[in-house]
């Protein structure tokens, strides 16, 4: 009887075969089967099944509401100026009939905390309703697939258009498919420019090929390509392996957050049947695999939570549609939470995380709010000139050069006095200052004092700008004035 060695090192040894040998040092050697798999999985292309239903008509409205918002607030104008423009060049934002500058960076800030804390508050309470509902990915995902549907047909006719050789018809057929994709990406591309230039402009000069700006030739072009891939082409790719969300959604997610589920134990054991047939031991899951075939993301939600779900309902209306052809009460999918689907009982409640969330909406919401009411409509900044110190004048007097940099929020044009605070100083330009309505007007002014009055090198200066209609809007801007050493 041959007494096995204990292996003490084992080395892995390819043969040309497929084989591997485990070999010892003195030990004995077994030969196994290499099974190789790739850590790459091809793509799968989605044919998605047309769905009606309840959370489609939902789906269906706020759809139109989004797209019509924004295929139409570039062209609406408030008193003029238009309702939502961000205009670089001029660095100035144009929001609601508001006017924000650079200067206003802390209340954007504060915005998209209140954005991120929002999200995370409506994810803790209702999953993935952002994604389902409301993702510019989604949202344009579903338009490319209705005009897939519109040129190709039905989730069957497509199947079987793909599977078959190229033919004229065929060709047409996508033809027109990609074409039509590619007019929506051009026309979602140039509404996105034209909230960054004066869409009416942007036309203008599209109409008579007269369009010179190398950076907006540049973003429709890559705005139009974007839309076009991901909408047409990568879909449920995005979704999965480049947003973000997907990944740390779970984080939010608690046992009493709403997800779309199966009822396991009320679907399972599953089976076939047809309507007049009541089979006995099955669950009242059918096995249709309508709901597989409606998901934009290609997963079964019969095998639990996944992470690739997006919260859309199509598998809930398609199940619906079943139950209801069957008799059978509907909700076998539904919008539920885990402990729900445990205990078969409706409970709800607010763990720490979802108050959490909500406080801090609360306080971000309370410090935005008295940042905006707080916002100054007029700011003043000054700088002294560049490579000057000091010069004495014909009269003796010691001069400095600073520029002003005036902002006038205000929707109209305001005038504006200017003073010299705290030191025995006279303005030899005009302290008079006209701003108009949200413009950034530079001053260039000079100061003169009397040398016998400079007690140091480097003295603090205050300007005060002062509203002429109104005492109580005013600004004060402390600098330097620059002199002589005093020997008197």
């Amino acid at each position: 009887m041959n007494k096995q060695i204990p292996l003490i090192a084992i080395d892995t040894v390819s043969d040309p075969e497929g084989t591997t040998s485990l070999a010892s040092h003195g030990g004995e050697v077994n030969t196994q089967k290499i099974v190789s798999q790739s850590l790459y999985a091809s793509r799968k292309k989605i044919y998605v099944r047309k769905i009606t239903g309840f959370f489609q008509k939902i789906r269906a409205y706020s759809l139109t509401i989004l797209l019509l918002m924004y295929f139409t607030f570039c062209w609406f104008t408030v008193g003029g100026e238009p309702l939502i423009l961000f205009d670089i060049d001029a660095r100035k934002f144009h929001l609601f009939g508001a006017i924000f500058w650079p200067q206003d960076f802390t209340l954007l800030a504060f915005a998209l905390i209140i954005s991120a804390f929002g999200l995370f508050f409506i994810t803790s309470l209702f999953g993935r309703v952002w994604c389902g509902y409301s993702c510019p990915q989604t949202v344009w995902s579903f338009m490319f697939i209705w005009l897939e549907e519109f040129f190709e047909g039905s989730r069957n006719q497509r199947i079987k258009s793909d599977k078959a050789g190229l033919n004229l018809q065929k060709l047409l057929r996508k033809t027109a498919k990609h074409l039509s994709w590619l007019l929506l990406a051009l026309a979602t591309a140039i509404t996105f420019v034209g909230y960054f230039i004066p869409v009416r402009e942007l036309i203008a000069d599209i109409g008579s090929l007269s369009l010179t700006s190398s950076w907006a030739i540049f973003w429709i072009i890559f705005f139009t390509a974007a839309t076009y891939i991901n909408a047409g082409w990568l879909r449920e790719q995005v979704c999965i392996y480049m947003c973000p969300y997907a990944r740390f959604q779970s984080v939010m997610f608690n046992e009493n957050t709403l997800i779309v589920g199966y009822d396991k134990q009320r679907g399972e054991p599953r089976g076939s049947r047809s309507r007049q047939e009541i089979k006995s031991g099955l669950g009242d899951c059918v096995d249709c695999q309508l709901c597989v075939q409606v998901c934009p993301t290609g997963i079964d939600i019969r095998d639990g939570l996944q992470y690739e779900c997006i919260g859309c309902a199509l598998c809930i209306d398609a199940c619906d549609s079943i139950m209801k052809k069957l008799n059978y009460s509907t909700g076998l999918i539904r919008y539920a939470s885990e402990k729900e689907f445990e205990t078969g009982k409706p409970q709800r409640k607010f763990d720490a995380k979802t108050i959490a969330y909500a406080a801090l909406v609360i306080l971000s919401v309370s410090i935005f709010t008295l940042l905006l009411i707080q916002r100054p409509l007029l700011e003043l900044s000054v700088m002294r000139e560049r490579g000057a110190l000091y010069q004495e004048n014909g009269m003796g007097l010691i001069e400095n050069f600073y520029l002003l940099k005036v902002i006038n929020k205000k929707e109209q044009a305001e005038q504006y006095i200017l003073y010299i605070e705290n030191i025995d100083a006279s303005l030899a330009s005009k302290n008079l200052l006209k701003v108009g309505p949200g413009e950034v007007k530079n001053f260039p002014i000079s100061v003169v004092m009397d040398p016998t009055n400079i007690s140091e090198p480097a003295m603090e200066i205050r300007f005060k700008l002062q509203e002429v209609n109104q005492e109580q809007a005013s600004v004060t801007v402390n600098s330097k004035f620059l002199g002589p050493i005093n020997d008197w």
